[in-house]
Order: structure tokens, then C-alpha cells, then sequence
């Protein structure tokens, strides 16, 4: 509970995103292995190139910061492969009532973490 209630604003949208994410994929999600190993092969590419622009002094650690520069680019090419062909806008479904849904998930998600620093404050 201690990681919730100290999440800044800007890393409780990037958990926003996966949950919007998460909730896509569960919605579309297609078991083809050439999706996935294509995803995975574009994170290795694309997240590599993003770690070697951060290197700071040719010393870098791996931390939870470098694990989302692989972790996005997986996310966003397995997310473009899923919904092609489903006349989505750009993250937007065609079916508004599982754009709602979703919304609703990062609602829940924002409202358990305003929970978690209220009860940890007093």
C-alpha cells in the first residue's frame, strides 16, 4: 500500500494507461504467436534504442523506469495489432459503452489510490 499512497500524478496516468490497456487486450485478445513475438521483438528493438538515449556516464542500472522503456513499446504495438481492422480511433473503441467501462476501470483504479494516501495520512 506504501508504493499507492506515494504515486505521483503523472505515474497514476501511466497506470491509467495499462489499465486501459489491460482491459483492450482482455477484450480483443487474439493467442496468434506472430502478434506476440512480433510485440515482443519491437519492445527489444525499440526499448533498447530508449535506454541507450538515457545512459548517463556508461553506467546504467536496471530499474522500474527502464523496465517501462521495454514495456511501452510491447504495449503499444501489441494494443495497434489487436484492434487494426476494428474501427477503432485512435485508443477509442467504436462500442462507447466499453470506452465507459474502461474509463470507469482508471476511475476505480484512481479512487483506490485517492483512498490509500487519505487512510495512510490519518
Amino acid at each position: 500500500m506504501k508504493y499507492f499512497a506515494s504515486l505521483s500524478a503523472g505515474r497514476i496516468i501511466l497506470w491509467c494507461y495499462f489499465v486501459w490497456y489491460v482491459f483492450f487486450v482482455s477484450r480483443y485478445f487474439d493467442s496468434s504467436r506472430t502478434l506476440w513475438v512480433t510485440s515482443v521483438g519491437l519492445s527489444v528493438i525499440i526499448g533498447v534504442a530508449l535506454v541507450i538515449s538515457t545512459w548517463k556516464n556508461d553506467a546504467h542500472v536496471f530499474t522500474w523506469q527502464t523496465f517501462r522503456l521495454f514495456l511501452m513499446p510491447f504495449c503499444v504495438s501489441s494494443f495497434s495489432a489487436l484492434i487494426k481492422g476494428r474501427g477503432f480511433f485512435l485508443i477509442f473503441s467504436p462500442r462507447m459503452s466499453e470506452n465507459y467501462l474502461a474509463l470507469g476501470l482508471c476511475g476505480a483504479f484512481c479512487a483506490f489510490v485517492f483512498g490509500v494516501k487519505m487512510a495512510r495520512r490519518g
